[in-house]
């Protein structure tokens, strides 16, 4: 079984990236993928672990994109993680989110709320402070009863501590991805509420970008979901990903191994460095 979108402590997943490894397995995934938001950090740990379980590790990230003003995730699938111009890259990512954090610190103490910075940067550790440290500081502090309820209160558009925030142009990331030996992914497409016709200029544009695959399954993607997302890789000639989106079992609703099948007639994402062995 493959879950190819996965994350852990080196961003803002929950279990460590040997914890996270060994959840997998044990939830009978052979082949993981650990894709963290702007950094590699863990995937060090995670391929000792999954050399130790044995399981298959496909290094991976998601990148932060900036496109007709919303932000998209693009994930990068077997891609050597200390390619200089990845590394870079990743580099600007991570100096725009210190920089959103903040912001996000200041506009909230405007409102009242003093200190969340401080309680998110403890809740990362040696990780990135990110938005759902923001939401589970705020949890911590009484703000809101759990971290679904703290991103409708706070962190989204017109909210208090919303911050809109520009990152990588598409074709620079599509082409860190490619340029350190990856695949391209276009991440979880449902998510980002589009019409039709939109998440269609989205894919054309990414396809011209240099992007080579989309998640047709993704967690909490519906069946109509996934037959939609199955379409636009017929349509635009994308490779066909799976992958959980997992961040940790506080995400009742959300679980490892529990990933339908690809549709038939795709061509499965991991073909690309399956059959290059």
């Amino acid at each position: 079984m493959y879950d190819l979108h996965s994350h852990s402590t080196a961003s803002d997943g929950t279990l460590s990236p040997a914890e996270l490894v060994r959840t997998a397995v044990a939830s009978g995934i052979r082949t993981l993928a650990l894709t963290d938001h702007d950094s590699v950090a863990g995937l060090a740990d995670a391929g000792a672990a999954a050399v130790e379980a044995g399981l298959r590790l496909i290094p991976g990230v998601e990148l932060s994109v900036t496109w007709e003003s919303r932000t998209i995730h693009i994930v990068g699938l077997n891609i050597a993680p200390d390619h200089p111009g990845l590394d870079e890259g990743m580099r600007r990512l991570q100096a725009v989110r210190f920089e959103r954090a903040q912001e996000m610190d200041r506009r909230l103490e405007k409102k009242g709320i003093p200190g969340t910075l401080e309680i998110a940067a403890r809740l990362a550790g040696a990780g990135m402070v990110t938005r759902t440290h923001f939401a589970r500081a705020l949890v911590q502090l009484g703000q809101a009863a759990n971290v679904r309820d703290v991103f409708d209160k706070f962190l989204t558009q017109g909210k208090p501590g919303h911050v809109p925030t520009v990152w990588a142009e598409m074709t620079a990331a599509v082409g860190w991805i490619i340029d350190a030996g990856g695949v391209a992914v276009l991440a979880h497409p449902q998510r980002y509420k589009m019409t039709g016709s939109w998440i269609g200029r989205l894919a054309g544009d990414f396809k011209a970008a240099g992007g080579q695959a989309i998640e047709v399954v993704s967690g909490n993607a519906t069946l109509s979901d996934i037959q939609t997302n199955a379409g636009i890789a017929r349509r635009y000639g994308l490779l066909a990903s799976v992958g959980s989106d997992y961040h940790g079992p506080e995400q009742v609703w959300l679980r490892l191994g529990k990933i339908p099948p690809l549709p038939a007639g795709l061509t499965p994402v991991w073909t690309r460095w399956e059959t290059a062995q």
